[in-house]
C-alpha cells in the first residue's frame, strides 16, 4: 500500500511501523521535500490519475485535500473511528477527515523581544518597525499557502494583496517553516511565524524563545488551526488495506501517540483525554474559517503569491 504522506518522517514513521506490526500490511510511503511537500504530493496525485499509483494522502494540512477532492480524486469512505469528531473536522461526503491540528503562531526570541513589545497579530509581518527583524516561510506551499489562501478567503482579494505585498517588502522569506523557528532560536530573527509543532520544539529544547497565539483580540480574527486530513484516492489500487489504515489513523491512540510526541499535535476527537502542550480551540479563540471557500480562493492566490515571492528572489 502506497501512502502519500506530508507529516514530517520522524512522526509519521513510527505509526505506520505500528500499524504494520499489528496488521502485516505493508505501507510504503512517499514523501516530498520539507518546502514543498504538501503541494508536490498533491499535484503527483492530479497527474496519476488516470492510473492512481497512491492508495492514500495523508496530508498535514486541508487545502490541497479540498483540491483533490475539487478533482474528483477522493473515494468515499465512512469508518467507524470517525464518528466522534466533530463535524467541521469531516467531509459530509466522507470523502475527507480531519484530525490532529497545529496552530499558525507567532515564535519570539526572548533575548531579543522584551514582553511588552511582543508582536500580537500576523498584521505585524507588516510593520515597518520589524523590517527584516520577522521571518515568514515562503508562502506557496504547505500550511503558509493554507494560511495564505485562508486570509484570502476572510479578507478578500483586495486587502489580501496589498497585506502580502507589504510583508514581501517587510519580512525576510525563509524556505519553510521550521527554518524559520530556527533562525528565530538562534537569534537571527526577533520573530516570525510558524506552527506549533516546529514552535514547541525550539520551546522545549531550552531556546530562548515564547510562543503567542495571534489576533486574540476581540477585535481581532483569532489563530488558524489547521488539521491533518486523509483522503482515499480514487481508483486506488489497494482500497481495502487503505481503508484498515484510515480507521487506525483515526484512533484515540493515534491522536494521544501525536500529541504526546515532539509535534505536540492537538486532538480533534473529543474522546482523547490526554495533556496537551499547547494551546487549543476550546483554551483560545480560533479564527472562524471557512476552509472550503480558501480552497476556491487557492489558485487566485497562488498566482499572486507566485509573482510576488518568486519575483522577489
Amino acid at each position: 500500500m502506497i501512502v502519500y504522506t506530508a507529516l514530517d518522517r520522524q512522526f509519521s514513521e513510527p505509526i505506520f511501523e505500528e500499524f504494520q506490526a499489528r496488521t502485516g500490511i505493508q505501507v510504503v510511503p512517499k514523501y516530498d521535500t520539507e518546502s514543498t511537500k504538501t503541494v508536490g504530493l498533491a499535484n503527483a496525485i492530479i497527474a496519476e490519475q488516470s492510473r492512481p499509483r497512491c492508495d492514500l494522502f495523508w496530508n498535514n494540512e486541508i487545502l490541497n485535500t479540498l483540491r483533490l477532492e475539487q478533482h474528483g480524486l477522493l473515494d468515499a469512505y465512512a469508518p467507524t473511528s470517525a464518528e466522534p469528531f466533530p463535524a467541521a473536522f469531516r467531509s459530509p461526503q466522507h470523502t475527507w477527515h480531519g484530525f490532529a491540528a497545529r496552530a499558525r503562531v507567532l515564535i519570539v526570541n526572548t533575548d531579543v523581544v522584551q514582553p511588552d513589545d511582543f508582536p500580537r497579530s500576523v498584521m505585524d509581518l507588516a510593520d515597518p518597525r520589524w523590517r527584516d527583524r520577522a521571518g515568514i516561510a515562503k508562502p506557496l506551499f504547505g500550511t503558509t499557502a493554507t494560511h495564505a489562501a485562508c486570509l484570502f478567503a476572510h479578507w478578500g482579494d483586495e486587502q489580501a494583496q496589498e497585506f502580502f505585498r507589504a510583508v514581501r517588502e517587510n519580512a525576510r522569506v525563509e524556505s519553510g517553516n521550521k527554518q524559520v523557528a530556527l533562525s528565530v532560536a538562534r537569534g537571527e530573527l526577533a520573530w516570525g511565524i510558524t506552527d506549533t509543532d516546529d514552535a514547541i520544539i525550539e520551546v522545549e529544547n531550552g531556546l530562548p524563545v515564547a510562543i503567542v497565539y495571534p489576533d486574540q483580540d476581540p477585535r481581532q480574527m483569532g489563530t488558524l488551526f489547521i488539521p491533518n486530513t486523509l483522503g482515499l484516492i480514487a481508483g486506488g489500487p489497494h482500497a481495502k488495506a487503505a481503508r484498515q489504515l484510515v480507521e487506525f489513523l483515526l484512533s484515540p491512540e493515534v491522536e494521544t501517540e501525536l500529541a504526546r510526541g515532539r509535534s505536540a499535535q492537538i486532538p480533534l476527537n473529543p474522546q482523547v483525554t490526554t495533556v496537551v502542550r499547547v494551546e487549543t480551540p476550546a483554551t483560545i479563540r480560533a479564527m472562524e474559517t471557512d476552509f472550503a471557500a480558501a480552497a476556491e480562493r487557492w489558485d487566485t492566490a497562488a498566482a499572486f503569491l507566485r509573482d510576488q515571492f518568486v519575483r522577489a528572489d
